[in-house]
């Protein structure tokens, strides 16, 4: 047995239910993994609110790192006493888990296990985001909104270290100069201004070529306003809730504009696509473009106070469950 949070039925954070569930050997092709730290997302809160569906009961959380402590037939890359980091099915909020050996890799030792937790999801998301949806270069203009969230501070980095100038949305102060930090070389405090006339008068009017928007509804339609002619709007999360059909002819209107919703488990539905990901983001990490610092901790039996707080919209950066 071991100790796991389980959502019965669509809710709020107190839909978290801390409960003992068995934990049978690892089947075929699976490892099963101590954890030692869990990653929290915005995707866990779609599930657990039923925005993105699951079968229920089920235990939420999509990343991790720990140790492995047993492994399943047939699988031969990893061995018992590994450190390893995992994005993948759900079952994470768990003090222990089985999961699909090749949704897991080897965690270097120059990462933490908490820093290792946080980089699978958000690193490997703004890895596609940056390299694939939209491959930002050297004089690009690119919008990230929520540049102080935990995916927002890579993307700062990261677009940064490309050669890219960065603006960012935020929602205070206090996040301005988290962003900034991250790279953002210019912030708009959203709740005080008006972040499409801002883009106009920080880019002299020629604006953006790509707009991240992990927000949704809040920051729609206006991002596309923010775009250049053939810009192109990518749209990866909906923090304030999703983006309802639109007109698409509102795309010429705009400028001849691309709009797409890429997601993660698309990209890492293969294996070499999977580890090639992962190895340009432990490069760029090499390379100072990403720094994935220390995340919020906080105890598994706490997960509802760790949703609640996401939710809010007043953290910035990365959160881990510690089991």
């Amino acid at each position: 047995m071991v100790k796991a949070i389980r959502v019965h039925q669509p809710g709020g954070p107190e839909a978290l239910v801390m409960e003992d569930v068995e934990l049978p050997a690892p089947a075929v092709d699976e490892v099963q993994i101590r954890q030692r730290a869990i990653g929290v997302n915005y995707i866990d809160i779609y599930r657990r609110t039923g925005a993105y569906p699951a079968d229920y009961p089920f235990i939420p959380g999509h990343e991790g790192a720990g140790d492995v402590i047993a492994v399943g037939k047939n699988v031969k890359s990893f061995k018992v006493g590994e450190r390893v980091a995992y994005v993948g099915a759900l079952g994470g909020y768990a003090q222990a888990r089985n999961i699909a050996a090749h949704s897991v890799i080897h965690l270097p030792k120059a990462f933490s296990y908490e820093q290792g937790a946080v980089m699978m999801l958000k690193g490997l998301t703004a890895q596609y985001l940056l390299r694939k949806t939209f491959k930002v270069k050297k004089g690009h203009r690119v919008l990230v909104h929520a540049g102080a969230g935990g995916v927002g501070q890579i993307l700062c980095q990261w677009a940064n270290g490309l050669g890219a100038r960065v603006i960012a949305t935020v929602g205070s102060p206090d996040k301005a100069k988290i962003a900034e930090a991250a790279g953002a070389r210019h912030t708009i405090l959203y709740r005080e201004e008006n972040f499409v006339e801002r883009v106009r008068e920080l880019t002299k009017g020629k604006l953006c070529d790509v707009v991240y928007d992990g927000v949704g509804r809040a920051t729609f339609p206006e991002s596309l306003d923010c775009l250049k002619p053939f810009g192109m709007f990518v749209s990866f999360g909906s923090a304030s809730g999703p983006i309802e059909a639109f007109d698409i002819g509102l795309l010429a209107l705009k400028g001849s504009l691309y709009a797409t919703r890429p997601s993660l488990f698309t990209h890492i539905a293969r294996r070499r696509d999977y580890e090639e990901m992962m190895d340009d983001l432990l490069h760029a990490a090499k390379q100072g473009f990403v720094s994935l610092g220390e995340p919020a901790r906080f105890p598994l039996a706490d997960a509802a106070k760790a949703h609640a707080a996401l939710e809010s919209r007043a953290t910035s950066g990365s959160m881990v469950l510690i089991p």
